[in-house]
């Protein structure tokens, strides 16, 4: 195993260290395992809390900060944050306008982050959950009961995080990430296992020359294992799937936000060489791109691969989309 790490037993400490050091701005303690903005309860605003395990970075204390997220839970690599993580993030950001969980899908994030609604609320803290379930691959897998989620975090917590700046109530705020979760879906592929800290080995086994279609953010089994296709190839058959799964969210030939993620390990060359044929896809299936991003935002440590994730944006949705944010890994118009 070769990794730039202490320990296994450190690594996420280490990490937090890490961005303590290189972001001022925010209220890191590595300890307690939280990721606060300093000015969270100014302003009265919603406060918007996030988190799941580590090994997915940028998400989620990446994307702490004005604009975006309130505060961010990480748990160990690949495992969910506790209750009192939660806990105290909700009352470390609540100004008294109420605070939003935004919640992927896998059972560990689902179940804490519901006991740690309860307990804020017994507490005085208003709390709204929103769920996040966005991955078209699979029904259920190894960490979930449902769709998975994945991609469409980012734009959850960027749009409903532009809301919440803008001084809307938590209703609102939350009625809004709903509707972002519900116009978007994300389909996945990975080109190599990831390896975890703890293990010192790749998490499952994918042969030489082969991908997995549709794979989770932990390297949870997709649709279908499958000889090396090209990026053209690979392509056709994740926004096919995506496309499909969204004909229900109309118009059918309406804009989309886009988003080209990378896995961890795969370079920007080929992220983008990739978006080139989604976009050649969608334009050919008549779906105009209206915003588009490329990079690593979603992802699950060393792996290879990609995900493609797409919203069906009107016009409310897009001008949250561009308003101002200012994170570690994501930032414009500031």
């Amino acid at each position: 195993m070769r990794m730039l790490i202490n320990s296994a037993e450190t690594v996420v400490a280490d990490a937090l260290r890490g961005l303590a050091a290189a972001h001022p701005e925010l209220e890191v303690d590595a300890v307690q395992r939280t990721v606060v903005r300093r000015d969270a309860r100014a302003g009265g605003r919603v406060g918007l809390v996030s988190g799941g395990g580590s090994g997915h970075e940028p998400l989620h204390a990446g994307f702490v900060g004005p604009g975006m997220l309130s505060a961010a839970c990480p748990g160990e690599v690949f495992t969910s944050p506790v209750p009192d993580q939660m806990l105290r993030a909700a009352k470390a950001v609540d100004g008294g306008a109420g605070v939003l969980f935004i919640v992927k899908n896998y059972t560990g994030d689902v179940l804490n982050f519901e006991m740690a609604a309860e307990l804020a609320q017994e507490d005085g803290v208003r709390i709204e959950s929103v769920l996040v379930n966005d991955d078209v691959a699979v029904t259920d897998s190894l960490y979930t009961a449902g769709r998975r989620g994945t991609g469409a975090t980012l734009f959850v917590e960027k749009i409903a995080g532009a809301a919440a700046e803008a001084g809307a109530p938590l209703e609102e705020v939350a009625a809004l990430a709903r509707k972002v979760n519900d116009a978007s879906r994300s389909f996945g592929v990975a080109l190599s296992a990831c390896t975890t800290p703890a293990k010192g080995s790749p998490t499952f086994n994918l042969p030489e020359g082969e991908l997995e279609l549709g794979i989770g953010i932990h390297g949870e089994p997709g649709r279908e294992r499958r000889p090396m296709m090209s990026a053209r190839e690979i392509a056709q058959f994740a926004v096919g799937a995506v496309l499909d799964d969204m004909a229900s969210v109309g118009p059918a030939d309406g804009p989309v936000l886009a988003l080209v993620n990378g896995m961890g390990a795969t370079p920007l060359l080929e992220l983008y060489g990739f978006h080139a044929e989604v976009a050649g896809v969608l334009e050919q299936r008549g779906v105009p791109v209206a915003r588009a991003l490329v990079g690593n935002y979603v992802t699950s440590l060393d792996m290879a691969g990609c995900s493609v994730t797409l919203c069906r944006a009107d016009e409310e949705l897009l001008r949250l989309w561009d308003a101002p944010v200012q994170t570690a890994a994501l930032r414009w118009g500031r």
